[in-house]
């Protein structure tokens, strides 16, 4: 089928209009991020070469894509990666998109993880229900003494995760482990890390089709009040902890005081509290 759009421009301004029609929150970002990903540039490149053909097969693939993004796939999904950290992460089934929040528990950590390496040579890091593995990766990419461990109970999770390793240069200082939280666990960790599913099973239901609809749900649900994985970590992280080891945690806007109050009872009091980008509570650090 010969393809009526020719020209970088045209496919926009057709992604554009589509989106809008389709309820797209924000239709003009959404229709340059995927057009741009698909042809392989830029953000800028796009608007300055705005006027430039398109091959049909091209164009055809671009259209295949708005199709998608019409039904809700998000962009990231659709286009197979996501950057975090400065880094390029694939997607998979198994795996949330890592979102720029939780870069937050990525800066908090990084120092304690610096200063672990500095004061012994080395750190070990472990990252449970690592799904992408952006967290432990990121942390290890900046950290070259580090080596990190990312679990999680879906196999499709840590392919992906072991591929963004590899991708990412640090697959000589990563390993998987399937395991439910600690069940496979095996030595001792300077930091353990992770953001759990931590939605309660009863607003699954209520989040935003882009979620609801392309995120696995066991990267979701926390249970009912969204916080049994907190109390999994707090269970079992005494086992696993070196001498001065932090656990660190992404958490839901509205679940710090809940959060604290599990990790306190296991002994792991909270020894900093940090904000995302909009202002909401997102990282806690315990230690023994």
């Amino acid at each position: 089928m010969t393809v009526a759009l020719r020209t970088i421009a045209d496919l926009l301004a057709e992604a554009r209009k589509r989106f809008d029609a389709a309820g797209v929150a924000d239709p003009v970002f959404d229709a340059r991020l995927l057009v741009s990903g698909i042809l392989g540039l830029s953000l800028t490149d796009i608007l300055l070469k705005g006027s430039d053909s398109v091959a049909d097969d091209v164009a055809q693939a671009v259209l295949g894509a708005i199709a998608r993004r019409e039904t809700g796939e998000p962009v990231h999904r659709i286009l197979g990666k996501r950057e975090f950290y400065g880094l390029e992460f694939f997607l998979s089934s198994g795996t949330l998109e890592p979102r720029p929040d939780t870069e937050t528990l990525v800066d908090t950590v990084l120092p304690y993880l610096r200063s672990a390496v500095a004061a012994k040579g080395s750190a070990q890091l472990l990252d449970m229900g690592t799904g992408t593995g952006a967290i432990c990766l990121s942390l290890i990419h900046e950290c070259p003494g580090a080596e990190g461990i990312g679990s999680d109970i879906s196999e499709d999770a840590l392919a992906t995760a072991w591929r963004n390793a590899v991708a990412n240069d640090v697959s000589d200082r990563f390993k998987t482990v399937k395991s439910h939280w600690f069940d496979k666990i095996e030595g001792s960790f300077d930091i353990i890390v992770s953001n759990p599913p931590y939605i309660r099973s009863a607003v699954i239901e209520t989040l935003d089709r882009d979620v609801r609809e392309f995120d696995p749900m066991a990267a979701l649900d926390g249970g009912p009040d969204g916080l049994e994985p907190y109390r999994a970590i707090a269970r079992g992280a005494g086992g696993f902890l070196t001498e001065n080891g932090i656990i660190g945690v992404e958490i839901g806007f509205d679940q710090r005081q809940d959060v604290e109050t599990i990790f306190k009872s296991a002994g792991f009091p909270c020894i900093a509290g940090v904000k995302d980008y909009g202002g909401n509570d997102r990282v806690l650090v315990f230690q023994k």
